[in-house]
């Protein structure tokens, strides 16, 4: 069975009766549950099950030509992760009883209230996509690679924690519930979100919308659509991004970011899988997967109360947090090299030769801009190259400039020696103390301890043979 046909099993209704399973399929369907077959035939949903499989079963108990009960059984023997309820005309708590020891996930007494059948079935479908969920889990998180690595290649990586990453990710590749993506802006949050959206063989498309600085109205109609006459100036019917996203993945960018207004329809869009375009009367269902990123913390968002606790709950089903560069080191060289070469060919140049020394310098830095800023760095610096190795002056003064080290001397009127209790340091232990200070918030690259200190790494070459001429004596 393909990865689409898994995301499409079918809720199967089995009944004797015409007008019950016209009913329960009008209710599923209204309530956008779907795709729904039905069999009026017991005999008929083994062999169904076997070349197509099921989302769950509603069975009929009482039914002329097998019974429900003994389907029951047979379900639960075969097909165990299948979540089946039983419906009965007869209110009989000793077989309530026998069904749910026989595997029944819920008992339902006809004539079946709407809500509580849609709950049932909603119910049943979450507990279908968890233990699926469980399963892919304890596959996946214990390999040392995704299977689907191909999904993956475009994001360039030695790091293991991206590996876990993307073994989770093809974890619930199949989960029909959102995923929050969240990361520093420039880690590559959109590049993963189309992997998710490949590794998941969705037909549909990747639909991106970024919700940053719209308004209500403008997020409603540029989301859901509207039909002719809606308001003033709408002079045909206008599709939504959600209906162009059917069958694929709809990707919400900046979420963080979106009027509190905006946030209900959101929730509301998630909670019922269906929609109402401006001026429309009617919902119109989806399946389409919602996918949201943020480079905020929601958390906070929601104690400050700009961001609704239950819209937030309910969008972090799956989260995933991509680490920083400067948590996964490990992949500079690599981006470097990537960098260096997709800029050197836009600009029809050789390939500079990165020095040792620059990846010294780039493993000292913190990358507040991770990945994007990196890139920036290169091809400003591929941009000014002439010949031979990769000049370092331009890298050295975005790191200076930046003191994304925090080793800045920070100036101020307080004289911080007068802060020091006891013997004050002499002048040639004061010069080691900060000799050894720089060149340890420089992870051991002299150039950049040198252009801390403000002195050459020549000047610097000669303290540090004076200190260890020094030490030894």
């Amino acid at each position: 069975m393909d990865s689409q046909s898994k995301t499409n099993l079918p809720i199967i209704l089995v009944d004797d009766e015409e007008e019950i399973l016209f009913s329960s399929q009008t209710q599923l369907r209204f309530a956008g549950l779907g795709p729904v077959e039905s069999m009026t035939d017991g005999r008929q949903l083994i062999p169904f099950l076997e070349e197509r499989g099921g989302a769950m079963v509603i069975l009929d108990l009482a039914m002329p030509l097998i019974s429900g009960l003994e389907l029951l059984g047979e379900l639960a023997q075969r097909f165990p992760d299948i979540p089946v309820a039983v419906m009965s005309a007869t209110h009989d708590l000793e077989r309530a009883v026998e069904c749910m020891k026989l595997g029944a996930f819920d008992y339902l007494l006809k004539p079946v209230e709407s809500s509580r059948f849609i709950s049932c079935v909603k119910m049943a479908l979450a507990l279908r996509a968890l233990r699926g969920e469980v399963g892919m889990l304890k596959q996946v998180l214990f390999a040392d690679q995704p299977k689907n690595s191909e999904a993956f290649e475009a994001i360039l990586t030695r790091s293991r924690k991206m590996q876990t990453l993307f073994r989770y990710g093809e974890a619930i590749a199949h989960s029909t519930e959102p995923v929050l993506v969240s990361g520093e802006t420039g880690v590559g949050k959109e590049i993963l979100v189309e992997a998710l959206h490949r590794v998941s063989g969705r037909k549909g498309p990747l639909v991106p919308l970024n919700v940053a600085g719209l308004d209500d109205t403008m997020f409603s109609d540029t989301l859901f659509g509207h039909r002719k006459g809606a308001f003033s100036g709408a002079d045909s019917h206008r599709e939504g991004l959600i209906a162009k996203a059917a069958g694929g993945t709809l990707f919400l960018d900046e979420i963080g970011d979106l009027k509190k207004s905006s946030q209900i329809k959101l929730l509301r869009l998630l909670q019922e899988r269906c929609y109402y375009p401006l001026g429309a009367d009617g919902a119109i269902g989806t399946d389409a997967r919602i996918i949201c990123a943020t480079n905020q913390n929601l958390k906070e968002l929601m104690v400050e109360e700009r961001f609704r606790a239950d819209l937030y709950f309910r969008l972090s089903a799956h989260q995933i947090a991509i680490p920083p560069l400067r948590e996964r080191r490990e992949d500079i060289p690599l981006l470097v090299n990537h960098f260096l070469n997709d800029a050197a060919h836009s600009m029809h140049k050789s390939v500079p030769h990165p020095s040792q020394e620059l990846f010294q310098l780039l493993n000292a830095y913190d990358f507040p801009g991770n990945i994007r800023e990196l890139r920036a760095m290169i091809v400003d610096a591929v941009a000014r190259h002439e010949s031979g190795n990769l000049a370092l002056e331009s890298f050295r003064k975005i790191i200076l400039d930046k003191k994304s080290l925090d080793i800045s001397f920070q100036q101020t009127d307080e004289n911080p020696f007068l802060s020091v209790q006891g013997r004050l340091p002499t002048f040639f232990e004061a010069e080691n103390l900060l000799i050894e200070a720089a060149i340890q918030r420089a992870d051991g690259n002299k150039s950049l301890a040198a252009n801390l200190l403000g002195i050459t790494r020549q000047t610097l070459n000669n303290r540090l043979r004076k200190v260890a001429v020094g030490s030894k004596r």
